[in-house]
This record gives C-alpha cells, sequence and structure tokens, in this order.
C-alpha cells in the first residue's frame, strides 16, 4: 500500500533494550489513515514494546518515529494523545462506579458559568458518539457490569472524543468464541468509514482474514513480514509467527503407552459432573478439555482430594486413592499444577478426553 500521502504513523528500524535485554530489535510498521492493520506474532514477540514505542510509553534507543512524514518523539503518552494516537489496552482502566459519559469526559466535563456540570450536554454527545458505532450503550450507563468487549468500545468512544485518528487496539484472547464477535467488526468498519486509522493487534485469526487488508508479523523482536492479507494462509501466518513450518511444529511421534499410573472411574460430584472415567499412562500426556463452566478443573481438583466426591474411584499405579485428603494424593506421587500451561516434551504421546 503506497498512497499519495505519507503514512500517518511510521516506525523506521526502532530498538529497544532494558539493560543487557533487548525487547525490540528491528520494529518497523506503516499505517495509513483509513488503514486496518493487523500487528500479529506470538507472546514475547515484542508487539507490546513496539506499541508502548508508538503511544510515548517508550522512546526508542535507535530508529525514527515518524508522524505525517515528520520525525517525532514522544516524551509521554500525553504527547502522542495530543498527536492523535491512542492505544486501547486488552484490560479497560475506567471507573466502575461512574457512568459512561463521566468516564469518558472525566477531566475535562462541559460547565456553565458558574461551574456546574452540564449533564444534559454531556449525555447527548456522549449518546451521539455511541451511536455512530452502532452499539447499544447509554451515556448514563454504569461502567460497572459491562463486559470487556463494552468497555473497550467505551474506550474507543474516549478516544474518538478526544479527536484521535490512530488507534492501536489490542483485542483480548477469549477463553472461547465470544458473542461479541459481530460488535467488534461493526466497530472497525464504523472506524474505517471515520477515516481512522487502526493498529489491531489480536490472536484470533479470523479477526484478521475479516478486517485486515494488510499485516506485518513479528518474531523474537524482529519484524519477519509485511504482507497483504489476502496472500497470506492461516499456517503460513503461524509459521511466520513460529519460525518453522507446521508440519515440523508437532511431529507426530509413534510411542507405545506404558503401564497406566491413573485410573479414574465413575467420578462424580453430583450437579457438578457425574461418571468421569479415564486412564493416563506411562509416557503419554491427557488433555481434559472442554468450555469454561464445563467441570474440568473440578474434576481435577476432585482426584487431588481438594472437592468432596459422592462416587467413584481413584487408583495411582493400582493403589485406591483416598478421596478427599490432598495429604494421601501427594503421598501417592500426585500432584496438582494449576492453571499451568506448555507444550509436550518430544517423543510424548498425546491424547485427549472431553469433558461434557
Amino acid at each position: 500500500m503506497t498512497p499519495d500521502k505519507p503514512p500517518r504513523l511510521e516506525l523506521k528500524h526502532a530498538s529497544k533494550s532494558f539493560g543487557r535485554v533487548r525487547a525490540l530489535g528491528d520494529g518497523s510498521l506503516q499505517l495509513w489513515l483509513g488503514e486496518v492493520h493487523a500487528l500479529l506474532g506470538e507472546n514475547g514477540a515484542s508487539k507490546s514494546t513496539l506499541v508502548k514505542l508508538l503511544a510515548g510509553v517508550y522512546r526508542p534507543d535507535a530508529g525514527e518515529l515518524l508522524v505525517d512524514g515528520l520525525a517525532r518523539t514522544f516524551v509521554s503518552p500525553a504527547e502522542a494523545r495530543d498527536a492523535g494516537i491512542d492505544v486501547i489496552y486488552q484490560e479497560p482502566t475506567l471507573f466502575a462506579d461512574l457512568s459512561i459519559a463521566e468516564n469518558i469526559y472525566m477531566g475535562r466535563q462541559p460547565r456553565d458559568r458558574l461551574g456546574r456540570i452540564r449533564y444534559d450536554e454531556m449525555h447527548r454527545e456522549v449518546d451521539a458518539l455511541l451511536a455512530s458505532l452502532g452499539v447499544n450503550l447509554r451515556a448514563q450507563q454504569l461502567v460497572r457490569g459491562l463486559s470487556i468487549a463494552d468497555q473497550q468500545v467505551v474506550e474507543i468512544a474516549k478516544a474518538l472524543s478526544l479527536d484521535a485518528n490512530v488507534l492501536i487496539w489490542t483485542s483480548r484472547p477469549p477463553r472461547c468464541p465470544s458473542p461479541k464477535w459481530n460488535g467488534s467488526s461493526a466497530i472497525v468498519r464504523s472506524l474505517h468509514e471515520r477515516d481512522v486509522a487502526i493498529l489491531f493487534i489480536t490472536h484470533r485469526l479470523d479477526e484478521v482474514f475479516a478486517l485486515t487488508p494488510r499485516l506485518t508479523i513479528m518474531r523474537d523482536g524482529l519484524k519477519v513480514c509485511d504482507a497483504l492479507t489476502e496472500a497470506m494462509s492461516i499456517d503460513g501466518i503461524v509459521s511466520k509467527m513460529v519460525g518453522r513450518d507446521l508440519d515440523t511444529f508437532y511431529p507426530e511421534a509413534d510411542v507405545a503407552p506404558g503401564d497406566v499410573r491413573l485410573s479414574v472411574r465413575n467420578l462424580t460430584r453430583e450437579g457438578v459432573f457425574k461418571n468421569v472415567s479415564f486412564d493416563v499412562c506411562a509416557d503419554e500426556i491427557v488433555t481434559l478439555t472442554g468450555l469454561v463452566g464445563a467441570g474440568r478443573s473440578e474434576v481435577a481438583r476432585a482426584i487431588f482430594g481438594i472437592d468432596p466426591v459422592d462416587g467413584g474411584e481413584v487408583k495411582i499405579a493400582g493403589n485406591k486413592l483416598a478421596l478427599g485428603h490432598p495429604a494421601s494424593a501427594v503421598r501417592a506421587g500426585l500432584a496438582l499444577v494449576p492453571d499451568a500451561g506448555g507444550s509436550p516434551r518430544p517423543g510424548t504421546r498425546a491424547r485427549v478426553e472431553h469433558c461434557a
């Protein structure tokens, strides 16, 4: 994309280090008004560092930041906002016990000649702004109780009320498909019609292909790809992000399972889960999966003895485990690591159990 005008925002070969740790090695990006541009990369690819350079949180050690073709150095986020650049973070920073309008106009409320806040005017302007974004929110609603997606909409409205024309939007990665997806699409298109430049940072590739004509991929602090979205495939994007082809990412391992180490039979806790049965053998990893609320964590807690059960049995290496007693689980060689993530080690057999 090479319009006649210079990019609204451009970062050229920026680098940033913290002590001996190089957080960003070569960050380069071009963003034009009216463009929706995706910034992609694994966690740790230095996307956040690049965003903080654009937003004035950090200053680059080397490289150049240009706004409308002119070199700029932002010493604070306030200077970036004054230049029309704002960031919509994954976790909004709003006052929960104030209304949407009060949050949007915090510190700059319209006042009459006696210093009283003109609430009617403020509510009219915010309602008009929210309506222009196509969302079903009202100026007088309290922020408390709004979803994260709706709070991000409030942050976007606040940025627009400050005449921002560059939005850096970090999309929250959901645990399961979000009903807010259609709303996100409508808001992005509304911002595009306003000629707002959007840098869209997301882990959801369906959003990338639906909304962004161009993308930049980062890996290990370096820009590795700048391409038209239509020229890429999901596998191609992921390969660029991880640095190797997907067919080598999880090589098939022909490993025979060993003896049964953990055996769960008809484990039941009334109203939570019922008749859960599976085995875990030596040299394999079994994944217990399901949607949020399906009972995965509760099953793990029950096996370890934290939560009570109403029926069933658990055996460790053939020996029956006394349920309801974590100390017994520890003595039997069982460990519980809550909310931990990771990848199977090479040569390990993997299997999935679905918790319905």
